[in-house]
């Protein structure tokens, strides 16, 4: 049968990301696809990354004819996790002109796990729950042979005017069985531009593992789950072969939660890049306490790793207890230094607003910042999605508006310590204040080294002055908000 695969994410639609000009391809749905492939389906792609608005798909259907529209999101790319609305609102209009054409509308995503009903409501005949590839795979024989979806497992479909659940399907356990992802259906030339007219690089997207055995209380996983499944170290270097072959790529995403946490697979994996002469550069994410085993990092740096993002959340251990993050702020510290000193460039991914943070323990994360100087911060707001612990001790707070509607939304959706104005300037202030540390440190070379300054340098050390005007007017500004009596505003 003829089957149309597409997604509901848009980067232009996400200002936030669109400024970054760092899109990657829809790996999730790509290899969606490829298993639909090997079952002698036909299949396109409707690859709406790029693309204006949802309205994309009225021309793919025309010319594609499917029986089928796949709407199946990324569930790779944590854009797609935080189940932004305008991106639902576009999955809700590419349901809507698929089923005018009289297409079997299924769609499997974050967002859609967690709301079927709303999914229902726009027209949509079937919602994969959890991951999804096995689940298609049966759903579209079953439908074929005129058979019983309800034996199918992992759906949500209505019947009769009522909601069926069916049963939750188990996890793959055997992820090397699945084929490479249809990497030909993508557009890869666009991507290409983009990234190297504004990073003088090309970087594709790559997953080694699915799922996350850790239970941080605030992480959603409504899609892989608290189960850890790991492909072969060969099977991830076959891939890359291949990627470099065919599409030459100076560097990797590697998407997964956590990358390497099996005992011996970043060292079995570095032996393989070596062994292949593979050239290539990477950046992954972890947990500060995995990276202090035994010559991780070592390996790590001698395979290619030049960033590594670590959730540090919090500078303040007694936040990151409330969070369960089972991490200690020693650890951040200690596997900081320790990846500088192998020339690899650290990211923190902070959080701030988690119940119960006081401004001391904001002092603190900002403290840690400042004298560990990653290479990248990126700041949010906690946020609560359905199926945390997090999600059920604030549910009760939460209004109606529940969700993001684009990655820079930062609202804060249930009742925190300070108001949602202190918060909005505090993701600004902490901003400031790391820039112009940055670009003190730069003015500092500039005088040392003066033949040896970069643009980037210059950049930096310039902006030291406008960033410092900033901060000034800022921290101002956020004293009056947290002394101030104005209401949790939403």
């Amino acid at each position: 049968m003829k089957i149309l695969f597409t997604h509901s994410y848009f980067y232009k639609r996400d200002p936030k990301q669109w400024r970054f000009k760092q899109p990657y391809p829809p790996l999730g749905t790509l290899l969606a696809a490829a298993v639909m492939r090997t079952q002698g389906h036909d299949v396109a792609l409707l690859d709406n990354n790029l693309k204006d608005g949802p309205d994309a798909i009225v021309p793919a259907l025309t010319e594609h004819r499917p029986n089928y529209v796949v709407i199946y999101d990324d569930g790779f790319n944590y854009l797609t996790k935080m189940c932004l609305t305008v991106m639902r609102e576009a999955a809700f209009v590419m349901a809507e002109e698929s089923r005018k054409r009289g297409c079997t509308v299924i769609i499997c995503s974050s967002d859609a796990t967690d709301h079927y009903e709303k999914y229902f409501q726009h027209h949509v005949d079937y919602v994969i729950r959890g991951e999804g590839e096995e689940t298609l795979k049966q759903l579209i024989d079953t439908l074929e042979k005129q058979g019983d979806v309800s034996a199918v497992q992992g759906l949500a479909f209505r019947e009769n005017g009522t909601t069926i659940l069916t049963p939750a399907r188990p996890v793959l356990r055997d992820l090397d069985a699945l084929p490479l992802p249809a990497w030909d259906l993508v557009d890869m030339e666009s991507y290409r531009a983009l990234w190297l007219k504004h990073h003088g690089y090309f970087s594709l997207n790559l997953a080694t593992t699915r799922g996350c055995p850790f239970k941080c209380n605030w992480c959603a996983k409504p899609i892989y789950g608290n189960r850890y499944t790991s492909r072969s170290p060969q099977h991830v270097v076959d891939e890359i072969a291949f990627l470099l072959e065919h599409h030459h790529p100076d560097h990797f995403w590697m998407s997964d939660d956590i990358f390497g946490l099996r005992p011996g697979w970043v060292r079995e994996f570095n032996r393989l890049v070596k062994e292949r002469k593979l050239a290539f550069t990477y950046k992954i994410q972890s947990r500060v306490d995995l990276l202090l085993e035994d010559e991780v990092i070592d390996a790590l740096a001698a395979s290619g790793a030049r960033t590594v993002w670590v959730g540090a959340e919090s500078g303040s251990q007694s936040v990151l207890d409330a969070m369960d993050k089972g991490t200690t702020v020693e650890q951040i510290y200690e596997a900081t230094r320790l990846l500088k000193t192998h020339g690899i460039a650290v990211g923190f991914f902070l959080q701030f607003g988690y119940p119960g943070e006081t401004e001391t323990d904001i002092q603190a994360t900002l403290r840690m910042v400042l004298e560990l100087m990653p290479e990248e911060v990126g700041i949010s707001i906690s946020y609560p999605l359905p199926g945390t612990k997090f999600y059920e001790n604030v549910k009760g707070q939460l209004l109606e508006k529940q969700n993001w509607s684009d990655s820079d939304d930062l609202a804060m959706l249930f009742k925190s310590t300070f108001n949602n104005a202190y918060y909005k300037a505090l993701h600004r202030y902490v901003h400031y204040v790391y820039r112009k540390q940055k670009g003190y440190a730069s003015l500092k070379k500039l005088m040392r080294s003066p033949l040896r300054l970069t643009y980037k340098d210059l950049k930096q050390g310039l902006g030291t002055f406008y960033f410092g005007a900033r901060v000034t007017l800022l921290s101002k500004r956020l004293r009056i908000l947290k002394d101030s009596t104005i209401p949790n505003s939403r």
